[in-house]
């Protein structure tokens, strides 16, 4: 059976693997400079299966480390690298390397080896060495690199392992729709809901039980563009033009046929503004003034800056170096008549609403807005702007959790807040679940309240009371009440927000239409000791911003108990520990979440 492997960074790892001598590390060799020349910047880690120096016995670092030093690093002022003795009974282990590079300075990890674990691969094979093929028993094949006497099942993706520039192409398509995953542990298999029977999950399990339980709308409707801001996308969107729709110049300046030798100067033979076009066909040295945004006439295929040309007595002469076809626009660059513009499921905001208009569509489909049914339990807790009682609090959950809603694009029915009994419990919930496709409690799903709560539950639907690994926000109730979702959150307010983050948004995003999306994760270097517990995931309130090494650097907004609502005010981002560790030191990096999308 393969080892399981979960890639632990931000970038896209991808393996390659073949028999001995099939060429693996000839193919990197020529695959390395051409992706470089592509500004893809690359890390590579080998497997090797025997023992291995990289310094030379008798200098001083070989020395050091052969009498002992575990760790030895050298470094010049061009390049510095760390020799650790690591001795095991098996193969070293590919998660613990991926640790070790710095993923801020990279985009992409390759691996060669490791072929049996089930990290993403291409799969190298000459069929002249009579081998047999290693996609049968490993489903992370994503495409086989082979010679042309091959013989392939046609659902495999085919490369010519001697077109170096095929495989890089693979690579960039590969590294530009990867997603970074969710710094968690794997997914595990959990039970499907079982009405009270409490059980401890880590975030990831959570999140994968609850999201096979949405099934996404599937009424649409035809909207405006203005009303289009937050929608989700029904079908894709196809353009009826050619964007741009005319080859154009991109600068002020002139307007040429490009030619070799270049002439010392041109004739002035019109000018063309933006909307209008030149009615001849240019000839071989002659020129027009031409203004961004205006179609290059026929005959032309260049342009010149006009702050780098000279105009007197219907002459222009040109200063600088020119390159064919510079500056100028082509028809259809951007997007191509019968293209498509956005994909199916695309969330629409300002830039898509834009592009749409651009192409003079003024309606499309999208899904229906989810509705959503807030309300909160509790004898404690006051409405805003009434007076406080003794020994009660004031209701910012409901409030919270409306704004999320709504941010995601959500229609909200606030249902207030519930007096703690059975009856009055029921009652909302029967109204709640005939009304939204979600309903979304606060407060009364902590273990003491868990029996109160499951005893209305039980006679309504199905719910199941949960432990998340994680803090703040262990408790957490998941289920169905009729044929709506429901969620109940714990009763802290930060506890709250960083549930509603972690497990309510992608449930309404799923439901709203969207596909493949994760939150947002981006690796910062921690400014501090950042304490937490192995077997739980942290999610530590934090302000990042750009350092003045140019890097993002992120550090606690202090206190982090789970009712300081005024740290989610300071703070710009959760800082994610996973529950694999207990500490992260100053000076490493961790992964944080941008409050951007919806606080």
């Amino acid at each position: 059976m393969s080892t399981p492997f979960v890639n632990p960074l931000s970038i896209p790892v991808l393996g390659f693997c073949a028999y001995s001598g099939t060429g693996k590390t000839t193919l990197l060799k020529q695959l390395i400079p051409e992706l470089n020349q592509r500004s893809l910047r690359l890390a590579v880690i080998k497997h090797a299966h025997h023992d291995f120096d990289v310094d030379i016995p008798g200098k001083d670092s070989y020395e050091m480390r052969k009498a002992g030093a575990r760790q030895m690093l050298v470094a010049s002022h061009v390049r510095w690298a760390l020799m650790t003795e690591d001795a095991r009974d098996g193969d070293p282990e590919l998660v613990h390397l991926l640790k070790q590079i710095e993923a801020d300075k990279v985009d992409i990890v390759l691996v060669e080896g490791f072929k049996k674990l089930t990290l993403p691969k291409i799969e190298l094979h000459r069929a002249a060495h009579g081998k047999p093929f290693i996609y049968t028993q490993d489903d992370n094949i994503l495409a086989i690199a082979c010679c042309d006497d091959t013989e392939l099942p046609s659902e495999l993706r085919r490369l010519d392992l001697n077109n170096v520039a095929q495989i890089a192409d693979f690579v960039m398509e590969y590294a530009n729709s990867w997603q970074a995953p969710n710094p968690t542990l794997p997914i595990a298999t959990v039970d499907a809901c079982t009405l009270g029977s409490d059980k401890n999950l880590s975030v990831s399990q959570g999140l994968a039980q609850i999201l096979s339980h949405v099934t996404p709308v599937t009424e649409v409707e035809d909207i405006g563009l203005d009303d289009l801001d937050n929608r989700v996308l029904a079908h894709d969107s196809i353009s009826p033009v050619d964007v741009p729709q005319q080859t154009n110049s991109a600068m002020d300046g002139y307007a040429f046929a490009y030619q070799e030798p270049m002439p010392e100067s041109f004739n002035l033979v019109g000018e063309v503004l933006a909307g209008h076009q030149y009615s001849g066909t240019l000839k071989a040295g002659e020129t027009v003034r031409i203004m961004t945004g205006a179609p290059v006439p026929a005959g032309a295929d260049t342009v010149q800056p006009r702050e780098l040309a000279n105009e007197a007595n219907a002459k222009v002469s040109f200063e600088g170096r020119i390159q064919q076809g510079q500056h100028v626009r082509l028809a259809g660059e951007d997007i191509g008549q019968g293209q498509v513009a956005l994909t199916q499921a695309t969330r629409l905001s300002a830039a898509e609403q834009g592009l749409l208009a651009s192409l003079g569509l003024n309606r499309v489909t999208v899904y229906r807005r989810p509705t959503v049914a807030v309300f909160s339990t509790g004898d404690e807790v006051c409405q805003p702007g009434e007076a406080l009682n003794p020994n009660c609090i004031y209701d910012s959950n409901r409030y919270t959790i409306k704004a999320m809603a709504k941010r995601l694009g959500c229609d909200v029915i606030d249902l207030g807040i519930i007096e703690d009994s059975e009856s009055a419990l029921e009652t909302t919930l029967t109204k709640a679940a005939a009304q939204a496709d979600v309903v979304i409690s606060s407060g009364g799903v902590s273990v003491g309240d868990a029996d109160y709560i499951k005893a209305v539950l039980a006679r309504l639907g199905n719910i199941d009371f949960w432990r998340i690994n994680m803090r703040p926000g262990r408790p957490l109730a998941f289920g169905k009440v009729g044929d709506s979702l429901f969620f109940g959150l714990p009763g802290n307010p930060v506890a709250v927000m960083v549930s509603f983050l972690q497990f309510v948004q992608p449930a309404l995003r799923k439901l709203g239409g969207e596909t493949n999306w994760q939150a947002p994760l981006f690796p910062a270097i921690t400014d501090e000791t950042l304490r937490s517990r192995q077997g739980r995931t942290e999610f530590i309130r934090g302000i990042y911003r750009i350092a003045n090494d140019g890097r993002l650097h992120v550090s606690s907004t202090g206190n982090q108990g789970s009712g300081m609502l005024s740290s989610m005010v300071k703070g710009n981002c959760l800082i994610i520990i996973g529950d694999d560790a207990d500490a992260v030191n100053a000076g490493e990096t961790v992964f944080i979440q941008p409050f951007a999308d919806l606080l």
